[in-house]
């Protein structure tokens, strides 16, 4: 039955990763925003909830070990985006290569793009290199330095979000088909609170129930909380951005990964800062690192090269599997 209602969780984040997509494009072409700011900071921060809750959950509950959980959750989400996100993202560009206008080629806002991933180096290895267990009065100081650096990012985003995307190119609401081109913003809205409700509430289920089939089979803990519980919270950043680029839209693909990517890297540390000693093990350090690594593989080949990279993918793959191999064996 575990694995019936994992199966079933999992179709649950797909069908609201269809409607949450959807609306959020609408969203954005009504507020007037660019593809870069709707899939950086609309997609990525109402995708990212399910992984952001977790830690804060964990930490509030004070249960024996939850510190740890939570360090590991808000460690392990960046790692993934940085490193089978962007892997899958890569394999859906090639699978879909004859549908996609641009084939391989990268159709994406250069300075969107340039912009997530520079922040996500710059803050998350600023994370990892504060983790040794600082003083109170230090960790409040930089849990306010994170903050406002995603503030600053929110902010030079929306202001400079590329082209807006029009609106016969989004297509109609799954919950308005019958409306045209044009729906009503109360429709778009619920819509969204829908596809978002069923993306959180099926990565919530996901999580508990691949938490039961783990216990069943005798899982480490650590190893779920560094990468179990935020593979499966990161699902919905990795269903919208494939939907995405197999039309084409490498600006809200990527968008919903790199701008997660920043987000994961501040608000999620800043509140480790504040409610953790944030003195991270060497699992934590390993992963931040390899997820460093991913990052620097993606502004490799999706910024410098401008195309998705058979290359980039294998090596994403490689730092993914060499990691949960390193948790496995040690």
């Amino acid at each position: 039955m575990d694995v019936l209602w994992l199966a079933a969780s999992f179709a649950v984040i797909l069908a609201g990763a269809l409607l949450f997509t959807n609306a959020v494009e609408w969203a954005g072409n009504r507020l007037g925003l660019g593809e870069g700011a709707t899939g950086s900071v609309l997609a990525a921060v109402g995708t990212a909830m399910p992984e952001t809750l977790i830690p804060i959950v964990a930490v509030i509950g004070g249960s024996a070990g939850s510190e740890e959980v939570a360090v590991g959750a808000i460690i392990g989400a960046p790692f993934l985006l940085a490193t089978i996100a962007m892997a899958l993202v890569g394999i859906s560009a090639l699978l879909f290569v004859a549908r996609r206008p641009q084939g391989t080629s990268l159709s994406a806002d250069v300075a969107t793009l340039d912009r997530d991933l520079v922040f996500f180096l710059v803050f998350f290895a600023a994370a990892i290199a504060v983790g040794g267990g600082l003083p109170l009065s230090a960790r409040i100081g930089l849990a306010i330095m994170f903050a406002a650096a995603y503030a600053v990012y929110v902010h030079r985003t929306l202001t400079a979000g590329g082209a807006v995307e029009e609106a016969d190119a989004i297509g109609p609401l799954w919950m308005d088909r019958g409306r045209g081109a044009e729906p009503a913003s109360s429709t778009i809205a619920l819509q969204l609170v829908v596809g978002l409700g069923a993306i959180v509430g099926g990565a919530h289920l996901f999580v508990e129930e691949l938490l039961s089939v783990a216990e069943a089979v005798g899982v480490e803990p650590l190893v779920l909380s560094l990468v179990l519980a935020p593979l499966a919270t990161e699902l919905p950043e990795k269903a919208n951005s494939f939907l995405w680029v197999r039309e084409g839209k490498d600006s809200l693909a990527l968008g919903n990964i790199t701008g997660a990517m920043v987000f994961q890297s501040t608000i999620p540390v800043a509140f480790g800062l504040l409610l953790t000693d944030w003195d991270l093990s060497r699992f934590a350090v390993i992963s931040g690192c390899l997820g460093i690594a991913g990052g620097v593989i993606a502004y490799w080949a999706l910024r410098l090269r401008d195309r998705f990279e058979p290359l980039a993918i294998v090596l994403w793959v490689v730092l993914f599997i060499a990691y949960v191999a390193y948790v496995a064996l040690t």
